[in-house]
């Protein structure tokens, strides 16, 4: 079973577990595909978290998130003595080290059946012989067509005619194609230490940015120990920093656990959950950052802080959260030194979820002439200064200050849920900030209220990060619930459908998958 944002990566998965790959092969191939027809938000340029539980029950967690260059200092983006997001966000100093390519390769060299050249050619085609753009590609193409107009190999390759592509054209990407390939024969070594960082670090000198080939040629991922936690009897598996979606994921189910979600009449139940999600996100503003570089506390997804945090929550009012909390053995109890998402689950027992991400819609809108492919702006994903916030609105401190080689935080939380220490659920979303949000909302409604992983996802969205303290919500909430939620003091704000999650579950007998893809979006779930 396969569940992805786009059909013609979902075949590509399917395709894959229909020729004897394994699912770890098919989340490669189905990460591969969006490279090609979901540019805009992720590809190779970008990096990833990979979780993957596999048929021996064995955790694997592979960090390829992106890395600060070594060139990278803690004011890199201030002018004036002020953070200046437009660096961040986009342009030659926005990227780090992409680390999407190592992570596949590590993950099929390891656990897959197939090879990374097996996995990558059918991609190369669909590159090469192009693919019908959707309205919604062509949408997020126009809405940062202004940016992208600004470099020269970003306009060739998006732009006809001094204009975006429309929806209705077929996009071929000639120069990505000859990139997968030169992939497929050279392996990770053409990206890391051969032609594409050489390529990088000439576009990089003539534009003032600070990438190097050294910076390459010295990333490497990194191997977690996943988050875990129990809620309703069933284990959580999340990701661990730099993920912060991982780490809320857990505390916000921790707190969630401590009210009887089931039985609490709609309006409250959508208040204690936006209460714990403030909360959290108080907790992320301040404690989380790149494990290897910064104090991040274990006591966060403690029991007993939950607990804590869980008494501060009136049923009847907002609270006002003026700081973050402080977890258990906080300064002693550490963690080890516009995003996509799919799920995989094959019949031997593999399961994976898979979050990658350029950061915003086509990442720095760089693009690295001849090679086709998109650098991301994870930059931004740090605090440039604290106070200031990112592109998402999230403020952060320095714990997550830039810095060489760190990994700036995340929001993406690939996480799976076990029962009887058997996996049932494998799920993720993107959207920034709001993965969190959504991944917690899609685990309350598959394990406190019942409902088909189809519902979950056609479920209402809200969302609240403590700054800007307020309640986004989507415009299919209820304008009964949203008039009561003002009542209890929250400062509600009404948006568009938010955040794309996807899943895979098993069903109830044990004997056959469940896939679904958010109806917020053009993806598709296959099985056979």
């Amino acid at each position: 079973m396969v569940a992805s944002g786009d059909p013609l990566a979902t075949d590509a998965g399917l395709h894959v577990l229909k020729s004897g790959g394994n699912a770890i092969d098919a989340a490669v191939a189905v990460g591969l595909t969006l490279g090609v027809v979901d540019t805009h938000n992720s590809g190779i340029g970008g990096g990833c978290f990979m979780l993957i539980r596999l048929a021996n029950g064995t955790f694997v967690a592979i960090d390829g998130r992106e890395t600060a260059p070594s060139a990278a200092t803690r004011d890199m983006f201030l002018r004036g003595g002020k953070g200046d997001t437009d660096l961040s966000q986009t342009g030659p100093l926005a990227s780090g080290v992409p680390g999407e390519v190592a992570a596949f390769a590590l993950a099929v060299q390891n656990h897959g059946k197939k090879t990374l050249k097996e996995l990558i050619l059918p991609a190369a085609k669909i590159a090469e012989d192009g693919f019908v753009v959707g309205d919604s590609f062509a949408a997020r193409l126009r809405s940062v067509s202004a940016d992208l107009a600004k470099f020269d190999a970003a306009r060739a390759i998006f732009f006809r005619a001094g204009q975006p592509i429309a929806a209705g054209a077929v996009l071929k990407q000639k120069d990505l194609a000859k990139s997968y390939r030169a992939i497929a024969e050279q392996g990770s070594a053409w990206f890391y230490r051969g032609a594409f960082a050489a390529a990088t670090e000439k576009w990089m000198q003539s534009n003032r940015g600070i990438l190097t080939a050294r910076d390459f040629a010295t990333y490497h991922v990194v191997l977690r120990e996943p988050v875990r936690t129990t809620y309703r009897g069933r284990e959580i598996v999340s990701f661990a920093p730099p993920s912060s979606g991982g780490v809320h994921v857990v505390q916000m189910l921790n707190i969630l656990e401590h009210f009887d979600v089931k039985s609490l009449d709609a309006v409250t139940r959508w208040h204690v959950i936006a209460e714990t999600m403030k909360l959290a996100f108080a907790d992320r503003a301040h404690w989380l950052g790149d494990p290897d570089h910064a104090a991040v506390p274990r006591g966060l997804v403690s029991k007993e802080y939950a607990a804590t945090l869980a008494k501060q929550i009136q049923l009847d009012v907002a609270s006002e959260v003026k700081q973050h909390g402080l977890p258990p053995g906080w300064e002693r109890d550490l963690f080890e030194k516009h995003t996509t998402h799919w799920s995989v689950a094959d019949a031997e027992g593999n399961w994976v979820a898979c979050t990658a991400t350029l950061n915003t819609s086509y990442g720095s809108k760089v693009v690295i002439p001849g090679t086709g492919v998109v650098l991301n702006n994870q930059m931004d994903d740090f605090s440039v200064q604290p106070g200031v916030a990112n592109h998402f609105g999230l403020i952060g401190g320095e714990a997550n200050a830039v810095g060489p080689g760190k990994r700036p935080l995340s929001s993406m939380s690939p996480t799976m849920v076990l029962q009887d220490g058997n996996p049932i659920i494998a799920l993720g979303a993107a959207g920034g900030p709001k993965i969190i949000s959504a991944v917690v909302l899609q685990l309350v409604a598959l394990l406190d209220l019942g409902m088909t992983p189809a519902e979950a996802m056609a479920m209402p969205r809200i969302h609240q990060q403590w700054a800007p303290d307020e309640l986004r919500v989507e415009k299919s909430l209820p304008a009964e619930v949203k008039h009561a939620l003002e009542q209890r003091g929250h400062l509600v704000k009404e948006l568009n459908a938010f955040s794309v999650a996807h899943a895979v579950a098993r069903s109830a007998d044990g004997k056959s998958f469940i896939g679904a893809a958010d109806p917020r979006s053009g993806g598709q779930a296959k099985g056979w």
